[in-house]
């Protein structure tokens, strides 16, 4: 019987680390997709007459390579891959990013 309580507690405290480190993941993306905003609004590139590319904003998506990088996790490039996906950045044809005008953010 005490074997199966220390395994419910185990188990018990790994289901809560992983909510904790869930919760601290939503909270940087969160934190990321605010800073992307910031770097949109500062440069002025709301609505498509003020669109920037990524190396005047000083910005860039998320490549292959980063994949490989050992170190810490930048959540800017996957909180602008998530911008662009859910349409609140948009493209235009000459590769030129910009932020849309009524963003909720």
């Amino acid at each position: 019987m005490p074997n199966m309580f220390c395994s419910i507690l185990l188990l018990m405290l790994l289901l809560a680390v992983m909510a904790g480190c869930m919760m601290v993941s939503v909270l940087l993306m969160k934190r990321g997709m605010l800073s992307v905003v910031r770097v949109f609004r500062t440069h002025n590139a709301v609505g498509e007459a003020n669109a920037k590319t990524f190396q005047e904003l000083g910005l860039r998506p998320k490549t292959l390579a980063d994949y490989f990088i050992p170190g810490l996790r930048d959540y800017k490039k996957e909180a602008l891959r998530l911008l662009i996906a859910n349409k609140i950045v948009c493209q235009t044809v000459d590769k030129k990013v910009y932020l849309i005008e009524n963003c909720p953010l």
